[in-house]
């Protein structure tokens, strides 16, 4: 592949689109990415060349399974610049984003100065959203008919281990993405930028996640990581090492620290945050390998001549069954950060208190605008966004950064949005696991233990390999140890059937025990059924939710409340209920 050749006094590359006016590399909307080192990413160009099917290495935007055979994306250009649109016979209110990428000599930081342009003869003002590098939000805001402006992103250009890779692979490019409905690129500058860098270790709450299109942002997944450079404008790049699954060791045993801490130095800072994986493993407790894994990072940051920063973990939106009170699941790593930061002054970026009292304050369905669907620990845009604006207000007020003054609020949308899947299409969406399809020992009667398994699985919340010895007759080598902790932390466990501290794991659970074990579990998702008629036979603490079960249709009347339950009758009732809760 070729390098374009940055010229001038700075060692700059400007790009003219379409035929606006003015001198530098004349981009026509056929310009294709290819060994030339600039050009649009188009489908047809991700179908030729493997590489740019990686997301981390190009533009973090991905086709919906549905579309990626299809290029449904015409590229045209005029006087304004170059301008994306969906091709016929596909909805025109998709949104597809227009991704340019470009060749750079060496690694480092850039300055992409985008220049945006919406004709006169346009109807309305429209949206305009400018993402750089792996889907890194670089501008948000309105263009009104007739206006042209200026944008800047700062990208830092380095190697990154992808998702589904085990070693580094370079990457040598910036890429601008553009979402917008009649908005042209016009012009794109790019030049070395001396400006420190924000490296981001963590988790899949923080790394820079793909989103498919067609896009919307409520429907995306989202870390704060890469909300946080649009904060920051032109003071810190931002490098985001950042990965789903990751805990404080994997970090450094899969490679990626090495990466960060080689390229790491004097006036740069490094966010640290970890907590959601760590907390699945008995050897990274809080108090544990996370603190002991934490205060190396520190030391070794610190050798480098950078700042470490810690972040206690983001809050999860999520709720016990039983109670219906907020179930925080990640104090205990917050709070040795905070002991960390006040023993060997490091400074802490509180983000676990500010949404964690965002959330209650919301309460769980208002919160639940914020997280990608049906999921409770990651965000989608919406939140992403509101979340990196809460680190990027910590950093200012310990004084290491300032924030943009004209942020603005990102307002969700009024009322539900969808993707229109045309028809034909539909059998090649993702319907959804579908629970339990190889379920072993069918004609098998349920236990107590394999119950709250289903539950887990039912419900979907995050499995954990820590138990931590609350029941007499459970202990932590059984293979359902980690299960009985989940719905214990989660609420699902009706105290009725816990007697002098024992759970009784392998006795048959009970019809109406097991409707309550899962809707406990679906409290706390979701709000159960008003005036329903009662279970006959149903014991009286356990009559509202065996009524709830039958009023959301997931048991006949002919069900036996008392009666144990068959493996795969349960089974039935989880695809019912699970299919109701997502």
């Amino acid at each position: 592949m070729k390098t374009p050749e940055m010229t001038g006094r700075c060692k700059e590359m400007k790009f003219i689109f379409g035929a606006a006016e003015g001198s530098g590399i004349r981009i026509s909307a056929q310009r294709v990415y290819d060994e030339e080192g600039y050009g649009f990413v188009t489908r047809a160009a991700g179908l030729r060349e493997g590489r740019l099917n990686i997301p981390e290495l190009n533009s973090g935007f991905e086709p919906s399974c549905w579309l990626q055979d299809i290029e449904a994306q015409e590229i045209s250009e005029d006087s304004h610049g170059v301008r994306a649109e969906v091709r016929a016979p596909y909805p025109a209110q998709w949104k597809i984003p227009l991704v340019f990428k470009a060749a750079v000599p060496e690694e480092g930081n850039y300055r992409i100065t985008v220049t945006l342009s919406l004709p006169q003869e346009a109807e309305h003002p429209q949206e305009v959203l400018v993402f750089s590098g792996r889907r890194q939000l670089a501008f948000r805001g309105m263009l009104k008919p007739g206006e042209t402006k200026r944008v800047t992103a700062l990208e830092h250009v380095c190697p990154i281990i992808p998702r589904n890779h085990a070693e580094k692979m370079a990457d040598r490019s910036v890429k601008i993405s553009l979402v917008a409905e009649e908005v042209r690129i016009r012009e794109i500058l790019i030049s070395p930028a001396e400006v420190p860098t924000i490296y981001i270790a963590g988790d899949s709450t923080v790394t820079d996640q793909t989103a498919s299109y067609p896009y919307l942002p409520e429907q995306s997944y989202s870390g704060w990581g890469q909300m946080l450079g649009y904060y920051m404008e032109e003071r810190f790049a931002v490098s985001n090492h950042a990965h789903s699954g990751l805990t404080t060791e994997s970090f450094r045993s899969e490679g990626h620290y090495r990466i960060l801490l080689d390229r790491i130095g004097r006036g740069d800072l490094c966010l640290l945050q970890f907590g959601h994986n760590d907390q699945k493993l008995f050897h990274l407790s809080a108090e544990g390998g996370y603190r002991k894994n934490l205060e190396r990072y520190i030391l070794e940051i610190r050798q480098k001549g950078a700042v470490p920063i810690l972040v206690t973990p983001l809050a999860r939106n999520t709720w016990r069954g039983d109670s219906g009170t907020y179930n925080d699941l990640l104090g205990e790593y917050h709070a040795v950060c905070r002991g960390i930061g006040a023993e060997q002054d490091v400074p802490v970026v509180g983000l676990h208190e500010k949404s964690m009292a965002f959330i209650t304050d919301h309460g769980r369905e208002g919160a639940r605008g914020y997280f990608y669907p049906s999921d409770y620990t990651h965000t989608n845009d919406f939140g992403a966004y509101l979340f990196a604006g809460y680190v990027a207000d910590e950093l200012k007020r310990l004084g290491i950064a300032e924030k943009r003054a004209d942020a603005g609020v990102w307002e969700l949308p009024k009322s539900g949005r969808s993707v229109e899947i045309p028809a034909g299409m539909e059998h090649a969406q993702n319907a959804g696991e579908i629970l339990f399809r190889d379920l072993d020992r069918p004609e098998e009667y349920l236990t107590r233990a394999e119950a709250l398994e289903m539950a887990v699985e039912t419900m979907r919340f995050f499995p954990t390999n820590v138990y931590n010895d609350m029941f007499t007759d459970v202990i932590g080598h059984e293979t359902y140890a980690g299960a009985v902790e989940c719905a214990w932390q989660n609420g699902l466990i009706p105290s009725e059937m816990v007697k002098e501290n024992c759970l009784y794991p392998e006795r048959e659970v009970t019809g109406e025990e097991f409707l309550n074990i899962l809707m406990l579990g679906y409290k706390s998702r979701r709000p159960i059924p008003e005036h329903m008629e009662p279970m006959d036979g149903a014991s009286e603490w356990a009559a509202e939710l065996c009524a709830a079960a039958h009023e959301l249709g997931c048991v006949e009347t002919e069900f036996s409340p008392q009666g144990s339950i068959r493996r795969k009758d349960a089974a039935e009732i989880c695809r019912s209920l699970g299919q109701k809760t997502f």
